[in-house]
């Protein structure tokens, strides 16, 4: 099989673009189409390959056709093509066989396709060797500047004082005692309501109780409900009117009597209480202990957000247009991933939906311009990779081949042959590996801060050993046992 490749002129994908515009002009709205560089394979195949897909079509035939004397799909390739002839069987043979040898010709010659081909057969329809053209589209590449100096927001991995007792308090309030005062309520007292929600006169299921305990400024029900009960007092009866969470152009008639307001009263931080109600004996322990596990988890959340991050700030410095076919297999892509997420969690796409109150034009709006700012992060990426030499070595490869082995549940030479000989090839595999070696070149490269802007040490991005921290308690410990034992094995050297 031979393959020639050559590029597409730009111009002709502009005349493309305006027939297709033209043949839609009765629309209200037209959107440009953004096409990736073409490129054209004229691909040959001689009559000796080709013979071999003739033979599989008729084995194809004879599984679908019933001739006297012999058993289905056991026909002999003369004796077919004596009663149907072969013009049947070499019409077959190309259907099946083009897309194949189209695969073979992209893997071969390192295309990076980014749609479905153009095909088009030019000679061998009849007799003869097979000779036909692929026209397809491919991925672009951008370039652009700005990356070096790309400031991005993490939130802190450090934990404040403040925030390390309001995780204490928590703990806290599961002891706390509710007290009935006399003034009006506040965000995180407990209200005692009768509370009743209706619907053009009719009650709403799950929103009619009595004496029903609700944590004012919760949101446990619908914003307007903690607006109201703020600031009101035992004996208050209020009535008001508030949207409907999930449905659209539905009003519930709200009627609450409050009978009660309550606050907590937490319990004394003291070593006691701890050394009850806890895993640990002091509130210095407590305290620690909370401030290093908050601590591991705020590393995790910062170090995820630095990468994340920094793709979405990388996204935006890229200006090019990006090609429809990109942001629609991105598209395809994450709604995939959406749908089957969903259907672990029991539900389908149109339900989760009406769940969430999104309607569907917005929703794929939002989808799209998610799926854009993918593709972009695609191309800049691949875009610094080759800018900044970052290469993909063999360790590399292998890396990669055997944790994806281990998901397949193969072997490693196994799924390389398979890439090889059926798949895209290890291109694609390598370019993947290569975009992540560039995300996180980058990600150690630009300027952290936090919320407030104030710049974040990389050392509290990194996550304490905890081994070496077992081990110093540990000597802590002994250090203190040695202590207890020689005190016990003379204690006349303490009295004197």
């Amino acid at each position: 099989m031979k393959t020639t490749v050559t590029e597409v002129d730009p111009t002709e994908l502009d005349d493309t673009a305006s027939r297709d515009d033209d043949s839609s002009a009765g629309s209200d709205e037209q959107k440009e189409r953004t096409f990736g560089p073409k490129v054209k394979l004229t691909v040959e195949v001689d009559e000796e390959t080709f013979d071999e897909a003739i033979d599989q079509a008729f084995r194809k035939i004879a599984q679908e056709v019933r001739i006297p004397g012999f058993r289905k799909g056991k026909v002999p390739r003369p004796v077919l093509e004596s009663h149907i002839g072969g013009e049947y069987a070499r019409a077959q043979a190309l259907e099946d066989a083009i897309p194949g040898y189209y695969a073979d010709a992209v893997r071969a010659e390192s295309i990076d396709v980014i749609a479905a081909p153009e095909l088009s057969l030019t000679a061998g329809e009849q007799s003869g060797q097979i000779c036909f053209e692929a026209v397809v589209e491919t991925r672009p590449t951008v370039s652009f500047s700005g990356y070096g100096d790309l400031e991005v927001e993490i939130p802190s991995p450090v934990p404040s004082d403040e925030e390390v007792q309001e995780q204490i308090d928590a703990q806290r309030r599961q002891s706390a005692e509710l007290v009935d005062v006399e003034r009006p309520a506040s965000s995180g007292d407990q209200v005692s309501i009768d509370i009743q929600g209706t619907v053009d006169g009719e009650p709403l299921p799950g929103l009619t109780a009595d004496d029903y305990l609700y944590a004012v400024g919760s949101g446990g029900i619908v914003e307007e409900v903690d607006n109201e009960l703020e600031g009101a007092s035992a004996g208050d009866e209020l009535s008001f009117t508030a949207g409907h969470p999930v449905q659209e152009d539905v009003s519930i008639d709200f009627a609450i009597k409050v009978h009660a307001v309550k606050e907590e009263v937490l319990p004394e931080l003291t070593d006691e209480w701890v050394e009850e109600n806890t895993e640990h004996d002091s509130v210095e322990n407590l305290r620690s202990e909370t401030s290093q596990r908050m601590k591991m988890m705020r590393i995790f959340q910062a170090n995820a957000a630095m990468r994340e991050n920094t793709a979405t700030a990388l996204a935006e410095l890229v200006e090019d247009s990006i090609p429809d076919s990109m942001v629609n297999g991105e598209m395809s892509e994450q709604l995939q991933q959406l749908a089957m997420r969903l259907q672990g969690q029991g539900m389908n796409l149109e339900t989760w939906m009406q769940m969430t109150g999104q309607d569907p034009e917005t929703f794929t709006e939002e989808l799209r311009d998610a799926a854009e700012r993918s593709a972009k992060v695609d191309l800049a990426l691949r875009y610094i990779a080759s800018n900044e030499a970052i290469e993909v070595d063999e360790d590399d490869l292998d890396e990669e081949l055997e944790r994806m082995a281990e998901q397949f549940q193969t072997s490693p030479n196994e799924l390389r042959q398979q890439i090889e000989d059926q798949g895209d090839g290890l291109g694609p595999v390598k370019a993947e590996i290569g975009k992540r070696k560039a995300l996180e070149w980058l990600a150690s490269e630009v300027q952290l801060v936090d919320e407030n802007g104030d710049p974040i040490d990389r050392k509290d991005l990194e996550l304490p050993d905890l081994a070496e921290s077992d081990s110093e308690e540990d000597s802590d410990a002994d250090t203190v046992d040695n202590a207890e034992e020689s005190h016990e094995e003379d204690p006349e050297k303490d009295q004197e």
